[in-house]
């Protein structure tokens, strides 16, 4: 028998951007609220003196173990879907923090086509534009009303950048400068330039200068270390919770962090249609415990908040073969059809890039959204063309080798010598759009530790994704030829989902929208039809744009604070009115 304890306003579950903000907000406003955190307690003193390539790039060590919690993958309906238990596999973040620890920091805003990108194709290019297969809708937001809350975010975060030529106009200018322009960024900008494109130094979260934000949270500037990517800053010059919102809650008396706490399931009242609380088990001592709360938030990683209300059998569980169903639909992410682009050897050109930081990087949207006539081409969408400095360990630049030579021997040796301080990657980070047949749901096989089914993905490329892999490779590989690499060697497009789900961004499956036929939330993530329940993150996604997803998770999570306090002051109800009830 699980514990009952001392109800709160505000339960939240996870402590990324999403539940670090979340709890930040809720904390400063005086809510009694506690957060639960299924990893274990982490600051940023964890991560002094170990600058370690071996240990984190290669043997992931601030991920998440998969031997008892991952998912199953399939491509087709009638596949038996199989455990990814490799960690280069699926890299999930854990402690607090979550992934959000382990992140480049590399900054954008997704465009206004991309919150509205049904209607919007439809009305440049008409309805048949779109794939019959293809499940795309609008987010049920503007660019414009969400631009006060990406603002929140990037002055919590501290974030430096310059103007994007082609971007809308911004209402307040970036918190901070951008990073140095090494010389392969400036050689990058120069070559673009001639092709008559529009490049520009990339947006960073890691620090150009000693920064405080407005919760009197003090950040450095970067050092250009290289350990950004897959391992935890010592500096705090990396903006993430650790340096953020996470201090920012604790010091309040009225909010509670607790670790090694695995939320599994939602106390769901069916009558009153009413979430109650979290039932959550205590990692080290095995007991269970209920958390009754006011407002329950689930902000944990996508593929947690889907498998949580499906345990909890919240919400209508979608179907494929019928198209019915909301919960589990349009799951997607920027898998390895994602960055494709092209490899330059430069054999009279040596950089340094020893040096280097996880956003420290130039990069162009001139075949970003819909910023190109999409008329004669045969994808929608688009993406960012980058080129970034991460800074490479002695295990990642012997890497650096063309294609033809061999892994091994003095050729081997040679090759990875000339080539680690002269190759440059510059690749095409595409949107992924969703289709029908992309979905998640509970597995009917695997289970965890505890005997709960694993979320089982069932994800196949469609034709968009292909088609606009290649264009971007084509990009690419023009600009290298403008920058003068001696050899370029273009990134094979995959011609299939190899369930390898690399980039660590995953979305959707809780998604949101203007109607509960077609959602599960609304612009406040608060779902249709459980008012007392927020689920924030990167599962209300309805597609995923041509540009990582950190900020708008970051700005969706401020968004949601707002509306759960209008929630708890106003006496509850739903913030949005329901376009399907509306119509009925």
């Amino acid at each position: 028998m699980a514990k009952k304890l001392d109800k709160v306003d505000v339960v939240v579950v996870g402590t990324g951007w999403a539940g670090g903000g979340v709890s930040a907000e809720m904390a400063k406003a005086g809510k009694k609220v506690v957060t639960l955190e299924r990893g274990g307690h982490a600051n940023r003193q964890d991560y002094i003196g170990v600058k370690d390539e071996l240990r984190f790039d290669n043997r992931f060590q601030i991920m998440q173990n998969l031997k008892g919690d991952t998912v199953t993958s399939r491509n087709e309906l009638d596949e038996t879907a199989l455990p990814v238990r490799t960690m280069k596999d699926f890299q999930l973040g854990v402690n607090v923090g979550g992934a959000s620890v382990h992140w480049a920091g590399s900054t954008y805003r997704y465009w206004p086509y991309d919150f509205e990108i049904r209607s919007m194709t439809e009305e440049r290019y008409g309805k048949d534009k779109i794939p019959e297969e293809m499940s795309i809708q609008d987010w049920g937001i503007t660019y414009e009303e969400l631009e006060p809350y990406y603002e929140m975010w990037e002055k919590t975060a501290g974030i430096g950048g310059e103007q994007d030529p082609l971007a809308p106009e911004r209402k307040m200018e970036w918190p901070n400068p951008p990073m140095e322009e090494t010389p392969p960024l400036k050689l990058f900008k120069d070559a673009a330039r001639e092709l008559g494109l529009h490049p520009f130094q990339m947006a960073s979260g890691n620090m150009s200068q000693n920064y405080e934000n407005p919760d009197g949270e003090k950040m450095n500037a970067c050092m250009y270390c290289s350990f950004c990517t897959r391992a935890g800053c010592d500096f705090s010059a990396k903006s993430d919770p650790l340096a953020t919102v996470i201090p920012t809650a604790l010091k309040h008396d009225n909010f509670e962090l607790r670790t090694n706490s695995l939320a599994r399931r939602v106390l769901y009242n069916k009558d009153s249609k009413k979430a109650e609380g979290i039932l959550y088990t205590d990692l080290v001592t095995g007991e269970e415990y209920e958390q009754p709360a006011d407002v329950v938030v689930l902000a944990a990683f996508a593929i947690s908040n889907n498998r949580l209300l499906m345990l909890s059998d919240i919400g209508e569980q979608y179907d494929p073969k019928t198209r019915k169903g909301v919960i589990g639909r349009n799951f997607n992410g920027q898998y390895n059809s994602s960055f494709n682009g092209a490899r330059g050897f430069f054999d009279d050109k040596k950089f340094n890039l020893y040096m280097g930081a996880g956003a420290l990087g130039a990069c162009l949207n001139d075949y970003q959204a819909d910023n190109f006539d999409h008329t004669d081409l045969d994808f929608i969408g688009g993406g960012c063309i980058e080129l970034r400095q991460y800074g490479f360990g002695a295990i990642a630049s012997g890497q650096n080798i063309k294609g033809d030579t061999p892994t091994w021997g003095k050729e081997f040796k040679e090759e990875s010598l000339k080539y680690a301080y002269s190759m440059l990657h510059v690749w095409y980070s595409a949107c992924t759009l969703s289709y029908y047949h992309n979905y998640t749901d509970l597995d009917p096989t695997y289970k965890d530790e505890f005997g709960d089914p694993l979320l089982r993905v069932t994800y196949k490329f469609g034709d968009n994704e292909r088609n606009i892999a290649k264009f971007g490779v084509e990009r690419c590989h023009e600009i290298l030829e403008a920058m003068g690499a001696d050899h370029i060697e273009d990134d094979q497009v995959p011609e299939e989902f190899d369930h390898v789900y690399s980039g660590g961004h995953y979305t959707g499956g809780v998604i949101m929208g203007e109607s509960s036929e077609n959602s599960a939330v609304n612009n406040y993530l608060q779902m249709w039809d459980v008012d007392n329940l927020f689920v924030v993150g990167g599962s209300a996604f309805p597609q995923f744009g041509g540009h990582h997803p950190t900020p708008t998770i970051g700005a969706l999570a401020y968004r949601a604070s707002e509306g759960i306090l209008k929630y708890l002051d106003d006496g509850g109800g739903q913030l949005v009115k329901d376009k399907e009830a509306a119509n009925a």
